[in-house]
């Protein structure tokens, strides 16, 4: 068995994935690289069959029918056999001294026997053009260098929340917790982090810079304009996170400190698929953004309570009129310019 099986989907990636790969090599014959080549029409696929002569014992590429960014997850997932599993995209990186102690790490789990849900580390905003990039760190959140529950974390900040660049899982747990994201949509990442957390008993932080996150392509998924134009996507996915649990079904997550941080996560989301709305400076969305609310009240009229009078960003999403809009706004290009997201 492989140590960590490291999907990278790949779309009409020629331009970087053969550098992204390269990154991931570096970590030898302890992980399995499985590049899906979800039908592209450029190169790719031509790449990635060099990539796997030259590295046979490390490479698998799967050729598919495009299905988008959730299904390449689930087909890597389903060819996956390293003990944990990790998303690199395509466009991305990692960091090699980063990657090396966190093999190591897992290595030592898996030879003790130890049992390990979640692996986290930090991840860089490669920002094109930034000289100074930010870091997501969760230092004050988690104690560092320990396996341990829920109940020992400290909390999360509202800009600490956890993507899918800084997590890894063990497999088992995300076929066991039933993940399987849809096709053809994107921003489905969230759900990759949301719906195994409540089948996540023991987790492990280490503050190392492991993953690379580049944001510059004018077509990327998390470009400003590309998110407005993809709106009903995200919309879709934000639905998807209210349907899939009763955050305060107490037997099924016990610990408090899961919970809040699910609800904070939503939250989150809540307020991206709300400025997004915003910003686009359409009657049709700001329907959309009202609409969306009202599916989460009827949802769970607790949680909306929850989410839109007592955070401070549900409460910033829903200020009435084009003042409050502005305000929104504001809060928005300020917590842009401090993370250096999008």
């Amino acid at each position: 068995m492989k140590l960590l099986s490291i999907a990278v989907p790949c779309y009409n990636s020629e331009a970087y994935m053969e550098h992204c790969v390269e990154t991931l090599l570096f970590g030898g014959d302890a992980v399995e690289i499985l590049i899906i080549d979800d039908g592209s029409k450029d190169r790719t696929g031509e790449i990635a069959d060099r990539l796997q002569k030259e590295h046979p014992t490390i490479i698998r590429v799967i050729h598919q029918e495009n299905g988008g960014h959730g299904e390449a997850v689930n087909t890597g997932l389903a060819h996956a056999t390293g003990a944990y599993f990790k998303v690199v995209d395509s466009d991305d990186w990692v960091n090699e001294k980063a990657y090396s102690q966190i093999l190591n790490l897992l290595e030592g789990i898996v030879k003790e026997e130890k049992q390990l849900d979640m692996l986290i580390s930090n991840f860089v905003y490669e920002k094109q053009g930034v000289k100074r990039k930010k870091v997501m760190r969760y230092h004050r959140a988690i104690p560092r260098d320990e396996i341990i529950t829920w109940n020992e974390v400290r909390g999360f900040t509202k800009w600490q929340y956890i993507l899918m660049h800084s997590v890894i899982y063990r497999t088992q747990l995300l076929k066991d917790c039933g993940l399987v994201l849809p096709k053809h949509t994107f921003y489905v990442d969230n759900i990759f982090v949301y719906q195994p957390l409540p089948y996540v008993k023991t987790l492990y932080y280490l503050d190392v810079n492991f993953y690379r996150y580049f944001i510059g392509r004018e077509d990327q998924s998390v470009n400003e304009k590309v998110m407005i134009s993809r709106i009903d996507q995200q919309i879709q996915v934000n639905k998807i996170l209210i349907d899939l649990y009763n955050l305060y079904d107490k037997k099924f997550i016990p610990s408090k400190k899961l919970r809040c941080y699910m609800i904070q996560y939503l939250e989150i989301m809540m307020t991206v698929s709300s400025i997004m709305l915003i910003r686009s400076e359409t009657e049709e969305n700001l329907e959309k953004k009202k609409e969306l609310w009202k599916y989460l009240k009827k949802k769970d009229r607790r949680l909306y309570r929850r989410i839109r009078y007592r955070g401070i960003m549900g409460r910033t999403m829903n200020l009435p009129g084009k003042g409050g809009r502005k305000v929104s706004e504001m809060g928005y290009k300020i917590t842009q310019k401090f993370f250096g997201f999008n």
